[in-house]
């Protein structure tokens, strides 16, 4: 790479001559001019906003070695890989390496060879570390998913707590704190732990237009599962998400026998399996990982095309993260969940089980309330999800399933009349079943034996089935009328606010979940809601695009890389809309700078000139 000096390389010029854009995105060039100038920095992006270059750019036009602190290893040799394709003298320093590697790039430090080091927070920590930094000429330091300080956070790390000693012992070093999740409590967190509370914020929203979310159900999981993927992501690379190891082995294996490139991740698995569904998925298409949170967090992969859920989440923070995973590249992705009022009761079972002072305790349940909400809502989910980061859209985003299939609404006044009084008069010991058999008129062993058929509320509710009585419930509990029992029983108990309502003084307001569609009438309306994932309707650009995909997987493997940092999907479909004829046309596609230029030009004009119609 060209010698980079900050009295010949401008922002600009390093966005143009070393990652091949011509223009900054969002806040990209305000954030990027102040950390130039000295300054520090908490920025709030959304995945795949490109947050990188925040501090990348920053690194490559100041002077001296930057600092970038990641909290997985995984996640620092992907972004290492990705800086050494365009030409960057980046290292990751971890207990992995042999320990003459240690040593070569601690020289490297020293000597200022290198432009960045990635390292974990433990690692930096460690006297010795802090030893050779003191020997460095330091640019700047960068804090990646800067959320894993705060303990009001979905993701917290006590190692994080202690970066505030960056401040204290490099004053003169600028600092730039980055994340993609984090409401309000948590980026004021950020901001003390920190020591950043004189840094400027730059919140750049939310929002991922390119991520359609669907929520339904859950019914039967492996067929709903299956059946999306068979009609909307074959040969698509996606993550499934569990909540329990032996759902996730469960899960993967059953796709597995339905022919899905499926593989297991989770804390129980050997290191070495891990590391190694890990490194497929990252390295060849069309893979399902299938995976408890223990995966995903700063999984640059961006031809990620879909995002499941086959549990609830803890809360919209982590639902968040965990979807954002999707899509990365700015094309057509998904986020599809289904769930059921058990996930509820588990997760507030599991709540009442930690550790956690009360007060923790407390505000984890207000985030599984809102998630809740989010779920049973009849309006745009994106403008209730954005709502919840203080993030607000003014209109209804159209790509989500309560835009595309408005659901209707009912005035339910009476029905959650008659649902609460059950509960209370069953004595509120009873889940949704029982109450519901008594809601109906059931003449079960159970109701019978507890003289349950001779209370005032036995079959008064035949005006709905138990589908629908269960739709009900779910919604009480969404709006604070009902409580699940905290002792994990399920059981309901009447919510604090449920008062009004049963005394006819407050309107209660139900959605109604829409019928089922056949399988014919959903694919219909994908497609034509939807369409392909690549966004290319010509069957010769079709075959274009696959035929680069080959050439790109066939460079990967031979390098030992993710295809990705080869050229990513979005620059490949660039290329199949320009279809340059020559170097000084392929050098004008995004995200073709200087280094990649002279590496790989050749050999995809060569694809591109082959496949001329």
């Amino acid at each position: 790479m060209d010698s980079i000096t900050p009295q010949i390389a401008s922002a600009q010029d390093i966005l143009s001559r070393i990652f091949g854009y011509n223009s900054f995105r969002g806040d990209q060039e305000a954030v990027i001019d102040h950390v130039i100038d000295g300054g520090d920095a908490l920025v709030l992006m959304p995945t795949g906003g490109g947050k990188s270059l925040c501090y990348q750019i920053p690194a490559l036009c100041r002077s001296g070695l930057a600092i970038v602190v990641s909290p997985l290893i995984a996640l620092m040799q992907d972004q290492v890989t990705a800086l050494q394709q365009l030409g960057v003298k980046a290292a990751a320093l971890n207990s992995t390496l042999p320990y003459g590697e240690i040593l070569a790039i601690e020289r490297g430090m020293r000597s200022g060879e290198l432009d960045m080091v990635y390292v974990a927070p433990e690692k930096l920590l460690t006297d010795g570390f802090l030893n050779l930094l003191d020997q460095c000429d330091l640019s700047l330091f960068a804090i990646d998913e800067a959320h894993c300080v705060s303990q009001w956070g979905h993701d917290f790390r006590p190692e994080y707590l202690q970066l505030s000693l960056l401040k204290e012992r490099f004053p003169w070093v600028p600092r730039i704190a980055l994340t993609a999740t984090a409401d309000g409590p948590t980026r004021q967190d950020i901001k003390e732990r920190l020591h950043l509370s004189d840094a400027r914020a730059f919140v750049a929203g939310f929002d991922r237009p390119n991520i359609r979310y669907k929520i339904g159900l859950k019914a039967a999981p492996k067929k709903q599962l299956t059946d999306l993927l068979e009609r909307e992501h074959a040969g698509q690379s996606g993550i499934v998400y569990c909540m329990s190891r032996n759902k996730v082995e469960e899960i993967a294996q059953s796709l597995s026998e339905k022919g899905f490139n499926a593989l297991p991740y989770h804390a129980g698995l050997s290191k070495d399996i891990r590391a190694g569904n890990q490194d497929r998925f990252l390295k060849e298409d069309a893979v399902i990982m299938v995976a408890t949170v223990a995966f995903g967090m700063g999984i640059d992969k961006p031809d990620v095309r879909f995002v499941i859920h086959l549990d609830l989440p803890k809360s919209l923070e982590a639902y968040y993260q965990e979807t954002g995973r999707a899509g990365r590249d700015g094309l057509p992705a998904e986020a599809w969940m289904i769930y059921s009022m058990n996930d509820v009761a588990r997760l507030y079972h599991m709540a009442s089980q930690s550790d956690a002072p009360e007060a923790q305790k407390r505000i984890e349940n207000r985030k599984l309330e809102a998630l809740l909400g989010f779920c049973e809502t009849t309006r745009c989910r994106r403008q209730v999800l954005l709502e919840y980061f203080d993030d607000n859209p003014i209109e209804p985003c159209g790509n989500c399933d309560t835009c595309l299939t408005p659901v209707e609404s009912f005035d339910g006044t009476e029905a959650a009349q008659k649902a609460l009084s059950t509960v209370y008069r069953t004595g509120q010991i009873f889940g949704s079943a029982h109450v519901i058999d008594v809601l109906l008129g059931a003449k079960t062993e159970r109701i019978e034996k507890l003289g349950h058929d001779q209370l005032s509320t036995f079959g008064i509710g035949k005006e709905f089935i138990k589908q629908e009585w269960r739709s009900i419930f779910r919604q009480l509990v969404a709006l604070g009328y009902l409580k699940v029992d905290m002792e994990g029983h399920g059981s309901f108990q009447l919510g604090e606010d449920c008062r009004p309502v049963l005394r006819g003084e407050k309107t209660v307001w139900f959605r109604r979940d829409p019928a089922k569609k056949t399988r014919a009438s959903l694919r219909s309306h994908y497609k034509k809601s939807f369409g392909p994932a690549a966004t290319i309707d010509d069957p010769n650009d079709e075959a274009l695009f696959q035929t680069l995909r080959a050439k790109r997987l066939e460079l990967a493997k031979d390098q030992g890389v993710p295809p990705y940092v080869i050229f990513n999907d979005k620059t490949l479909l660039e290329m199949v809309m320009a279809r340059p004829v020559d170097l000084g046309d392929m050098a004008k596609v995004p995200g073709v700078g200087k280094r990649k230029l002279e590496r790989y030009a050749d050999i995809f004009l060569e694809v591109i000139n082959e496949n001329r119609s």
